[in-house]
């Protein structure tokens, strides 16, 4: 018989017996032998990447004589969950129906009713910090974030960057054989690491999740978001797509992962988290939501009533104890509800109103997400940890809260009565970028005091958290009041999975993880077991607190978060409150007086742990850390040169015109019959500059905060080659007087100038710049604009240059402080007895100055002024000396 007979009848008898149904069942059963193409192995873990595999085949000169062995793909334990893991956006424990708010919330309750409800949770009352402790398990400061990115000091605990010991949970869950993938707000990218020239190792994808659709930095217009991206590609498909939504967009694109994933690999479990950008500013949700929310009535009783509403609604859920108390309204820093106006009350319960709606849109879009993996049919070994908010909710909306974010952080605050006529119907919409009053988040904060920003009391910190895991946890709807933070949610993961920490990742010893799992707790047996989190230390610009074993040491609050520029006291000279948290739930009561030893006990504590986590050194600034010169592509750079196209630079690494003298020139082609479109821009419609050729003339336009535009504009540009040049000359000193306790050196005005060919065509002046930031959420443009467009009556984004770009440079002058200006802000602060203030880092025992809440930057300084200058008359008048003058002015511009 033929070689080539033979081989066939061997072929023919296989396929017979690989055919017959008792081998079809016996391969069903058995895994896949090692070395062949469906061979799967689960990896010890403890080294990531896992080392090569062993070639366990042979190898021959001749293939025919060879043996093929192919590496097992990685796999998790058997059982191994998938997870989704969902943080909502700036939302205190008052918010959701959930935890006793009044907002209807019913995926949350979802969650909560087949799983586990917990009421002890803390975040670190910041954004960034919350969720960099979130995908590490290691505190805030320990991961480097010690505030939100875009404050960033060159200090390990504070320059937002985490460093390569501390590997997230998406690539130990990804080299441990997961799908992973990171929907939403990313705000753990450094800020100068976030153009497209990278680096990219401090992006989703670079710390191990294979796949990120989500928007870089704190939050985002979620409309018309100009810094989203997919994986490392920036995108924009709200451009020609009216009423495009990112809430919807992002819950549409995780739906469609889900999906995906499943259809390929049905067996391989997944890793999600979910973080959508609500209900940070702006609120955004669709006018359907707010239609919903407005029928109800849910705000037409005010901040008064609605804190009353919610505690009694927290006793009757069993979220709160029965003898736990409503902590006192602060009367002197926030209006109670009947001493409103009633344009107050109108405007401030529509601000309401769209908060409550952008907070249950969301909650809708995760039900939905929910609901997928429901129809995977996976629900049941799905570990779902639903977060209700990285912090509590936000009072950073100033007293009369604001159409316009970016507004709030250059220190302006529109009046009730602007508000009221310019903006009251259209809040919410793609033409606000809007926040509410102080005492919405007040009261969205029961029963707690503060707010976010805080982490001394628990209207920081307190989150209302739900746990599920149908196929685990079997006392469905129960509560859990055991303490735990944030960074406990990594260690619960990895006891869920069965898959252990690293010990080395990438060759680089890990740190180790600082949080507990609180699996113990999925046990209906341990419902009332001790926590197993004992310490943790609390730290935000310099307001901190220790918890141990049921009691907090927590400092006074010194500084609102809503006055992001105030004279504070040396750090180490805050005053202390102590707090028995076994008998006193919501902080209601100080018993500092009673406890001295205890309270100093739990202070000395405090300190090893600053010292243990990064946390030092202390900085109580809070605006002056937004011009605080960082590494960027900037960083040091006066002169700029593009000559074609590009767009999509953010803040973080574009240059800076703030405070500052520059020169624009654009050296452009005009074609026969005319040109139109942006030539260079950054920022947008709630604030940012943009320089243009509109119908043929080129036009230089400041957008102040959507308050107010000056605006330049030459005579038509003939066809072929010109110069355009925009020459802005700054009156000010610049930011370096912040250093002495000064904030005159910013903001300040100037004259600009715009010429065409040499030629003068327009000059104006400029009353006052902005200070601090641009709209953040866009990006710095040549040749086109990728966000909203700085004027709307002059074009529609993306509004492309027709013309040719032959080069276009940027030069900027930055004041300098002259010995003399040093001389007179060291004296003018020595006189009134200032010193550099707080936020230049410096300290100065002096508090907050409370009364002048709510008036702009230039208000403030101008009543500083005023004040001072009151005083040395009065010292002139007395006819002092001029050692006791200056102690009378001293103690004078104090009172």
């Amino acid at each position: 018989m033929s070689t080539a007979r033979s081989f066939h009848l061997v072929a023919f008898s296989l396929t017979l017996a690989l055919s017959s149904p008792a081998f079809a069942q016996q391969a069903q059963q058995a895994a896949p032998p090692p070395g062949s193409p469906a061979a799967t192995i689960t990896i010890p873990g403890n080294q990531l990447p896992p080392p090569p595999q062993k070639f366990d085949g042979k190898i021959e000169r001749d293939a025919r004589n060879s043996t093929p062995f192919w590496p097992s793909r990685v796999v998790p334990p058997k059982g191994a969950p998938n997870v989704l893991l969902i943080i909502t956006d700036d939302a205190g424990y008052g918010v959701p129906s959930t935890f006793g708010g009044v907002i209807p919330t019913p995926a949350l309750d979802r969650i909560a009713q087949s799983g586990l409800r917990y009421t002890n949770f803390h975040s670190t009352a910041l954004c960034s910090p919350t969720r960099a402790a979130l995908i590490t398990g290691r505190n805030h400061h320990s991961a480097g974030y010690g505030v939100v990115a875009e404050q960033a000091t060159g200090y390990p605990g504070y320059d937002s960057i985490i460093t390569r010991d501390k590997t997230t949970i998406g690539r130990i869950l990804t080299d441990n054989g997961y799908h992973t993938a990171w929907f939403g707000k990313n705000h753990n990218t450094p800020e100068y690491q976030a153009s497209q020239a990278g680096p990219f190792d401090q992006w989703p994808t670079g710390m191990g999740f294979q796949y990120f659709y989500g928007f870089m930095g704190g939050d985002t217009n979620q409309w018309e978001p100009g810094n989203l991206v997919r994986n490392t590609t920036a995108i924009y498909p709200y451009q020609g797509n009216p009423g495009w939504n990112l809430v919807t967009a992002m819950a549409d694109d995780a739906i469609d992962y889900l999906n995906r994933m499943n259809a390929l690999s049905p067996d391989t479990p997944f890793f999600i988290k979910f973080a959508p950008g609500a209900t940070h500013a702006p609120h955004h949700p669709t006018k359907e939501w707010v239609k919903k929310i407005s029928d109800m009535h849910l705000f037409d009783q005010g901040w008064n009533k609605l804190r009353e509403t919610i505690f009694e609604n927290q006793k009757q859920l069993g979220v709160i104890p029965q003898n736990a108390k409503l902590t006192p309204w602060p009367k002197d820093l926030i209006k109670e509800w009947d001493q409103l106006s009633a344009d107050e009350k109108k405007l401030f319960i529509r601000q309401a109103e769209v908060f409550a709606a952008f907070a249950a849109y969301a909650d809708d879009e995760i039900g939905r997400v929910i609901q997928s993996v429901a129809d995977l049919g996976k629900l049941d070994n799905t570990l779902i940890i639903y977060i209700e908010g990285d912090n509590g909710t936000s009072a950073e909306g100033q007293p009369n809260g604001t159409p316009n974010e970016v507004a709030m952080f250059n220190q302006i605050n529109p009046s009730v009565e602007d508000q009221l006529k310019y903006f009251y119907d259209v809040w919410g919409t793609d033409r606000t970028y809007n926040h509410m009053s102080i005492g919405w988040a007040w009261a969205f904060d029961t029963p707690f005091s503060w707010t976010k920003q805080i982490v001394s009391h628990f209207g920081g910190t307190r989150q209302g958290m739900a746990i599920s895991w149908p196929a685990v946890i079997k006392d469905k709807g129960g509560v859990r009041s055991q303490f735990h933070h944030v960074i406990d949610v990594v260690p619960t993961i990895l006891e869920a999975a069965k898959i252990k920490q690293p010990d080395i990742v990438d060759g680089i010893k890990q740190s180790p993880i600082e949080g507990v799992s609180m699996m113990y707790t999925f046990d209906q047996k341990n419902a009332n077991a001790p926590s197993t989190h004992v310490t943790q230390y609390f730290e935000m610009f310099a307001d901190r607190a220790l918890y141990h074993d049921g009691w907090i040491a927590s400092t006074k609050v010194l500084r609102p978060p809503w006055v992001t520029i105030a004279k504070l006291p040396a750090p180490g000279d805050y005053p202390w409150e102590l707090y028995d948290l076994r008998n006193d739930w919501t902080q209601a009561e100080d018993v500092a007086a009673n406890y001295p030893d205890k309270l100093k006990e739990l202070q000395a504590l405090f300190w090893k742990e600053a010292e243990k986590y990064q946390v030092l050194p202390l900085d109580s600034s809070v605006a002056a850390r937004l011009i605080t010169p960082r590494p960027s592509l900037s960083a040091g750079r006066t002169s700029f040169s593009w000559t074609r196209p590009m767009t999509g630079t953010p803040n973080g690494d574009a240059p800076s015109l703030l405070n500052a003298s520059y020169i624009f020139r654009a050296d452009v082609d005009i074609p026969q019959g005319g040109a139109e479109g942006v030539v260079v821009t950054q920022g947008g419609r709630f604030g940012g500059y943009g320089l243009y050729v509109l119908k043929n003339k080129p036009v230089f336009t400041w957008n102040l905060v959507d308050l107010k535009r000056v605006r330049w504009e030459g005579p038509e540009l003939t066809p072929g080659k010109h110069m355009i040049e925009f020459d802005f000359r700054y009156d000010g000193l610049g930011a370096a007087t912040m250093v002495y306790g000064n904030y005159t050196g910013i903001g300040q005005g100037g004259t600009g100038t715009l010429k065409v060919d040499g030629n003068t065509v327009a000059t104006e002046k400029m009353e006052h710049t902005l200070p601090f930031i641009l709209q953040w959420d866009e990006a710095f443009d040549i040749g086109s604009d990728t966000g909203t467009p700085v004027d709307d009556n002059d074009y529609q984004a993306p509004f492309a240059f027709t013309g040719k770009i032959n080069r276009i440079t940027l030069d900027i002058d930055r004041p300098k402080l002259s010995p003399d200006d040093v001389r007179r802000l060291q004296e003018a602060a020595r006189v009134a007895g200032d010193g550099p203030s707080a936020d230049a880092g410096t300290t100065v025992a002096a508090a907050p100055q409370v009364g002048t809440i709510g008036l702009s930057l230039v208000d403030k300084v101008q009543l500083r002024i005023d004040k001072r200058e009151g005083c040395r008359k009065q010292a002139e008048a007395q006819g002092l000396g001029l050692v006791e003058r200056v102690k009378f002015v001293q103690q004078c511009v104090r009172q």
